[in-house]
């Protein structure tokens, strides 16, 4: 799939801003705090409703304004997908193809990304949290299922932590109806995660050796659960301990993702630059799966990925990339960069939040 056009007004520094994009690579220069990020943040935003620097949805609307619209126009396989997307002092409305949709969680999927930013460094070195939240972004956009199991999961968890905390001992009866739901859900996320990474994991392996030579890079999943162990027994056997601290203590929301390189864990003994590599792999490998699962190449956004990593990795990643789909890519500055791409590429330069294309 392929963008075809983007308009901002009044998302962060964008406005009046149309974005026409080529098929293949197209890079958009610029200084620091020109708008590049939040270009490629407001694509994101239009396919998933999110954003990857902010859970706050003011913090995207532009200073001394009360509202922004991103509009996105993508050319599918066999379809064109409309996108729009407003939001005025809190309120946030899309449509998809002139239509209104009811749930903005009926969004995912309708445009397929995979963004690599700086912030995507913390999946390996921050907190087993940041790692759950790209599983079920992932999942999410592939999966309608994965996200309906998420939400009634996410919601048993809240009611089951309100019972454990009503300052008297619950009613075991009412526990144990929570703990069945707890289990028909949680099943179901454990078992797609576990596929969803053991699909990843040779992918990012084989483009991890591309970019690393001479180095392994293992991608593991780390469940809360031992497998075969019944989700409903475990949280019988934890019921005491859930009562005295009031909380669910076991189950998916514990889970982790693990990346180890030549066999230590990454988190903790790669570089910089190896970290930064492993999750390059990471979504280099998504966007296989994506198009093994969609039929078609995703959009791949990638910002400011030329920095930290060496000539040799740049010039190898570059041979990774080029794989048919459709990259926009952001860099403070090319330099000796441009004979690394291999290609043709089109050339955007962002100033103070205006494009043009060079």
């Amino acid at each position: 799939m392929n963008l075809v056009e983007l308009n901002c007004d009044g998302f962060r520094s964008l406005s009046g801003l149309c974005f026409k994009p080529a098929p293949g690579v197209n890079i958009i220069r610029g200084h620091n705090a020109q708008g590049k990020t939040s270009l490629l943040e407001a694509l994101l935003f239009a396919a998933t409703s999110k954003s990857h620097r902010t859970s706050q949805e003011t913090d995207l609307v532009q200073h001394g304004a009360r509202e922004f619209h991103v509009a996105a126009r993508v050319q599918r396989s066999d379809r064109e997908v409309a996108i729009e997307v407003n939001w005025w002092q809190g309120v946030k409305r899309v449509r998809v193809n002139g239509l209104a949709l009811s749930r903005v969680s009926d969004l995912l999927g309708k445009i397929n990304v995979v963004f690599f930013s700086q912030e995507d460094v913390g999946l390996v070195r921050g907190s087993a949290a940041q790692r759950r939240r790209f599983l079920d972004m992932e999942l999410s956009q592939l999966m309608p299922g994965y996200l309906h199991a998420l939400q009634q999961y996410r919601q048993v968890v809240r009611q089951r932590n309100e019972l454990l905390r009503g300052g008297r001992r619950p009613d075991p009866d009412l526990l144990g109806a929570w703990d069945e739901q707890l289990g028909t859900h949680g099943s179901v996320l454990m078992e797609e995660r576990r596929r969803f990474v053991e699909s990843l994991a040779g992918p990012a392996q084989e483009a991890y050796g591309q970019v690393a030579q001479g180095e392994r890079l293992q991608v593991a999943y780390r469940p809360d659960l031992r497998d075969g162990v019944p989700f409903t027994e475990v949280l019988a056997a934890s019921r005491d301990s859930d009562i005295r601290q009031g909380m669910t203590t076991r189950g998916p929301h514990r889970d982790d993702l693990e990346f180890l390189v030549d066999g230590e864990p990454a988190r903790h003994f790669a570089s910089q630059g190896q970290q930064r590599t492993a999750v390059l792999a990471l979504k280099l490998a998504e966007l296989e799966l994506v198009r093994d699962r969609a039929g078609e190449y995703p959009i791949l956004m990638l910002d400011d990925v030329l920095s930290e990593l060496d000539t040799k990795r740049s010039r190898r990643l570059f041979s990774v990339v080029r794989c048919g789909a459709q990259c926009l890519m952001t860099t403070t500055d090319l330099g000796s960069q441009d004979a690394l791409f291999g290609a043709e590429c089109v050339y955007f330069l962002i100033r103070n939040g205006q494009l043009v294309r060079q």
